[in-house]
């Protein structure tokens, strides 16, 4: 999950665990409190792990600003520096696997939302 700021309370639980961890879908959750199911999606951010800390770190402030202003309907969300992949976790609600990821992308240009092509 993307790190909390010092001082800047919000409601999405946070680590900076860097450890083996169980597979996200053991992990995130599938359904919300009363049992409706949660929609998700993905973002790759090409070489996002090859670069300077401190553009990690600024690439990781952005997403977790967007992701706060939007805490009432972001349930879960990890980021994966291994395999530069964002993977979010929402309520699902007209427009928000899109337009969540259109603001991302907005903040983070090379954030690509991963989508089955149009047959």
């Amino acid at each position: 999950m993307l790190p909390a700021q010092k001082g800047r309370p919000h409601n999405l639980p946070s680590s900076m665990d860097m450890l083996p961890a169980d597979p996200l879908y053991k992990r995130a959750p599938r359904e919300d409190e009363q049992g409706k199911p949660l929609s998700d999606f993905m973002m790759i951010i090409p070489k996002l792990r090859t670069r300077p800390q401190h553009l990690i770190q600024d690439t990781v402030r952005k997403i977790e600003r967007i992701l706060n202003r939007h805490a009432g309907e972001v349930v879960f969300a990890d980021l994966n520096l291994k395999l530069n992949v964002l993977w979010v976790v929402v309520r699902p609600s007209p427009g928000n696997c899109w337009n969540l990821p259109v603001e991302i992308n907005h903040a983070v240009p090379d954030a690509l939302l991963v989508a089955q092509p149009a047959f």
